[in-house]
């Protein structure tokens, strides 16, 4: 019903994936499989609400009107099984920035905040522009799958940890976790005080066999400890239109991050991103479960190829996502030489694993959601390299 295999050029429209790679890189020549963002058109119900937008001629400021907050309500309702109230809505123009509004509002300079490393790089750089001490919390990798380790959060745990940044389903390892690791994890930090900002931003991209529970709706008292930080970014790939969803229920903690919005003056989502998110809540379903049946080809058809072709190279299967994390170590190179050789051999751009902490450094994201035949190109690449080494 919808084409996800035609490539639509993209470079010459001022975007980071394709038109930065010599800033990003050294080299403009690169297959680009790295940001996080899908080589593939939005919804047409999307493109068609931005057109009839767009005629009216008129961009003015907006509001979350009721259209807007009901949205966003049904798609919890139907998608993640999750009640919400309008009230609990938030608006900010990105989960990153809202990761920084959270930080400000809970935290003071010198506080510790929790994050469970290899983990989205932004995290690190949000805490340290903030003043607060990141703790890390290093995932197990055990049998080419992550776990949490409990034991190791607990003993790093102080008076002065006050945040836990959870990344759910986790970017770059790609676990979704399931009900009872997240309430495992809810019941520490409620006994020791810590507020859990969830970073849920790939919760629509959830491959079957797996079921994605938001955090705040595992207990009355993990919900009222929570800040859920949502968007339809990932899901509809309209990042560039900066829209994203941050809900918290609990009222107290809702005035204070409002506070610290209304410092900046944040309020109001941009005309179009407001209209994208209408359309992609109300839509646009039909859509993202296609684009979700053709991911789970793409992510087969890759793994498939390395466990033929590159044995070498070892998948760590995502259960979310469209991001995979390749253990490179079979290459007996360093992390330097890694970064050099999928760039300069491979001609490939992709996040070196260092950037997400130092259990990354012999890892390697790669982004697969993009048609295939630049996925089989970006495999044929690496084929040939590592077998010119032999």
């Amino acid at each position: 019903m919808y084409d996800f295999d035609s490539f639509l050029e993209r470079r010459g429209t001022k975007s980071a994936k394709w038109d930065n790679l010599e800033e990003q890189f050294g080299a403009e020549d690169l297959l680009p499989l790295w940001i996080a963002d899908m080589d593939f058109p939005a919804s047409p119900a999307i493109t068609a609400a931005l057109e009839n937008r767009v005629k009216h001629g008129i961009y003015g400021y907006t509001c979350c009107d009721d259209e807007y907050c009901d949205s966003v309500v049904g798609w919890m309702k139907r998608r993640h099984n999750w009640d919400i109230k309008k009230e609990w809505i938030v608006f900010t123009p990105g989960v990153v920035p809202a990761l920084s509004y959270a930080i400000r509002a809970f935290t003071k300079p010198g506080d510790n905040i929790i994050v469970q490393s290899p983990v989205y790089h932004p995290f690190y750089y949000t805490i340290e522009n903030n003043e607060r001490h990141i703790i890390t919390n290093p995932l197990i990798y055990k049998d080419n799958r992550y776990y949490m380790d409990y034991e190791d959060l607990l003993n790093k745990i102080n008076p002065k940890t006050k945040l836990l940044i959870l990344c759910s389903p986790h970017n770059p390892v790609g676990r979704v976790w399931t009900k009872e690791e997240l309430a495992k994890l809810g019941e520490i930090c409620l006994k020791n005080n810590i507020i859990i900002i969830s970073d849920e931003i790939h919760f629509d991209l959830v491959y079957k066999g797996n079921n994605h529970t938001v955090m705040a709706n595992i207990s009355p008292e993990i919900r009222d400890n929570c800040i859920v930080c949502t968007a339809p970014s990932k899901s509809f790939n309209i990042a560039g239109l900066q829209v994203s969803n941050i809900i918290i229920p609990n009222e107290d903690l809702r005035k204070r991050y409002n506070m610290e919005l209304e410092k900046d003056h944040i309020g109001r989502p941009n005309v179009f991103g407001q209209t994208a998110l209408i359309a992609a809540y109300n839509e646009s379903e039909d859509w993202l479960d296609s684009l979700m049946e053709y991911l789970e080809q793409n992510k087969n058809f890759f793994i498939d190829f390395i466990e033929r072709k590159i044995p070498q190279l070892k998948v760590v299967e995502p259960e979310g996502t469209y991001l995979l994390w390749m253990d490179c170590s079979g290459l007996g190179m360093d992390s330097e030489e890694l970064r050099d050789f999928f760039i300069n051999k491979c001609r490939l751009a992709l996040n070196h694993g260092g950037m997400f902490g130092e259990e990354g450094k012999l890892f390697q994201r790669v982004n697969i959601a993009c048609p295939r035949s630049i996925l089989e190109e970006a495999l044929n690449r690496m084929e040939k390299a590592i077998d010119d080494r032999s």
